[in-house]
């Protein structure tokens, strides 16, 4: 059976380049890179090129990247540490669509007597930039805004949102995990304070991540103990995994162009193919400003999970817009906060690819799907 992976928003495979930077830093270079003998001397200089290395991929700083644990201890990071640095009358503004990662200790931090704004979007998935004026006008605020919506692809214009938001004198974080590799960032241009990244969307290994700190931004430690990242976040550096994600980002600035073009192409077609074979279908979100890797398509009048689990039985992995979790069989609240009608939200469907996927794959999902939509939808109640 042919096996195609196309949830490579999820996770993506690490590439062979990473694993094998990784490997001589388990059983070679094994050094504590914070100890002052040449055991830990030879480790810290790869520490240091790994900094370099993810600095780059966004035209920052080597001093203004802190490692982390994942994408999500860089999003709590930023938002509750920058809150703990704060005055208090200080607020938070965020989106709807963003990742339970941001919307967790937002609400958290709400609970807790913040002020907290939850911005909407249009049927596209994009942002009303008045609404975000007229949240700015409320009175002193951290605004965390996701770059890149994992679910959709759709890529909020991030330098307008910098600008209106540096303007109001307010601090500016930005999830910037599903684009971070897939499109070109340069944090020299657009004026935003944080930056979360996780290596596990970049072909780096998962339990390692980054936030980008601009040099003066005010940001209270999270993880309190020894000096290690400047004084960021203490703990002993996970080397193996860091060096992984300093070598995945090399080869995301390397090959970023080619992964814009091939992959977007098959993106494309992927979705031209699906729109064309299977009636009653739509996509989405923004089709001009998102991921070239990412579709989103409602398929109407059947669930989303079963169309899962009859790809998986042909090796064919997606993820669904709705979350079957605890029994629920709501949709999604980024598919709930564009507006989509209940027959298409139920169907939703997300194919993410990445530069290991080929045509091929494309036309194994173009076989098939057209039979499994026709045969479920034989045995909707909604049909």
């Amino acid at each position: 059976m042919k096996n195609v992976y196309l949830d490579n928003n999820a996770t993506t495979p690490v590439a062979p380049e990473v694993t094998e930077a990784m490997l001589p830093f388990f059983n070679e270079l094994w050094g504590n890179p914070s100890s002052m003998h040449h055991f830990g001397g030879q480790v810290k200089k790869h520490l240091d090129e790994a900094r370099e290395q993810v600095a780059a991929l966004i035209n920052a700083e080597p001093s203004e990247i802190v490692f982390t644990g994942c994408g999500s201890e860089s999003d709590n990071m930023a938002i509750r540490g920058s809150m703990d640095a704060a005055d208090e009358d200080t607020g938070l503004i965020t989106t709807r669509v963003e990742h339970p990662a941001v919307l967790g200790p937002c609400r958290m931090l709400r609970e807790q007597g913040v002020r907290l704004i939850e911005l909407g979007v249009d049927s596209a998935g994009q942002l009303d930039l008045a609404e975000l004026r007229r949240a700015l006008a409320e009175g002193p605020a951290i605004v965390s805004i996701m770059w890149a919506n994992n679910e959709t692809g759709v890529v909020f214009p991030m330098e307008e949102i910098a600008g209106t938001v540096k303007e109001a004198g307010c601090v500016l974080h930005t999830d910037a995990i599903q684009a971070v590799g897939k499109i070109p960032i340069n944090v020299k241009k657009t004026p935003l304070d944080m930056l979360s990244m996780a290596g596990h969307k970049l072909h780096a290994p998962k339990g390692i991540g980054s936030l980008y700190v601009r040099k003066g931004t005010k940001l209270e430690t999270f993880l309190i103990g020894g000096h290690q990242e400047n004084g960021r976040r203490a703990g002993t550096e996970n080397v193996p995994y860091i060096v992984g994600l300093g070598k995945a980002c090399e080869l995301a600035r390397e090959k970023m162009s080619e992964e814009i073009t091939r992959v977007g192409a098959m993106r494309d077609k992927l979705e031209i193919g699906l729109l064309e074979s299977c009636p009653d279908t739509i996509v989405n979100g923004d089709r001009k400003n998102r991921l070239p890797n990412t579709a989103n398509i409602s398929f109407q009048y059947i669930e989303g999970e079963s169309i899962l689990f009859h790809l998986s039985d042909l090796g064919i992995a997606a993820s669904s817009g709705s979350a079957c979790t605890s029994g629920s069989l709501e949709p999604s609240h980024v598919i709930r906060a564009m507006g989509v009608p209940f027959t298409s939200a139920h169907g939703s469907i997300r194919f993410s690819l990445s530069r290991y996927n080929t045509e091929e794959d494309v036309d194994h999902v173009l076989q098939h799907m057209p039979a499994i939509v026709t045969k479920l939808r034989s045995i909707s109640p909604f049909c």
